[in-house]
């Protein structure tokens, strides 16, 4: 068994695959994903579903590496962005070399601060610095750094 991917529904899939791209270092993996038929109602429990989107290879990954799936459906269910504590799927992270300049390229690509940077040590584990973020669409990401 093994971790094969996550998933964002998003209102502009390209956008912000392109998002992803400029500030995390993601490849598209092809193909472009455009579905539906009675196999994606099924499995999704949707009545004429239709999506279209990509796969994204994360960074730090050269082979059998999870992805980055980014679909928009031909239909979208409104929400409001959720906050770092609600129940459920809460955010993605990921491990940068520096918190601070990735922040500004969040920021610079159309993303939003949620929290401020904060630094702690863990103990066992090190220190932590970090902040949370959010994608051009509200999705939550953590910003991280280990030493």
């Amino acid at each position: 068994m093994r971790f094969a991917h996550t998933n964002i529904v998003s209102t502009d899939w390209k956008k912000l695959v392109e998002f992803y791209i400029e500030v995390f270092e993601c490849q598209i993996v092809p193909p472009i994903r455009n579905q539906s038929g009675e196999f994606l109602d099924k499995g999704t429990g949707l009545r004429n579903a239709r999506l279209e989107g990509a796969h994204l290879k994360l960074p730090g990954y050269d082979t059998n590496f999870p992805t980055l799936e980014i679909y928009q459906y031909q239909t979208i269910e409104e929400q409001v962005p959720i906050a770092p504590n609600k129940r459920g799927f809460g955010h993605i992270a990921f491990e940068v070399e520096s918190v601070e300049n990735i922040l500004e390229k969040v920021l610079i690509n159309g993303g939003q601060k949620c929290g401020e940077i904060t630094e702690k040590e863990i103990e066992g584990a090190g220190i932590i610095t970090f902040t949370y973020v959010r994608d051009p669409e509200g999705n939550l990401i953590e910003l991280q750094n280990w030493r």
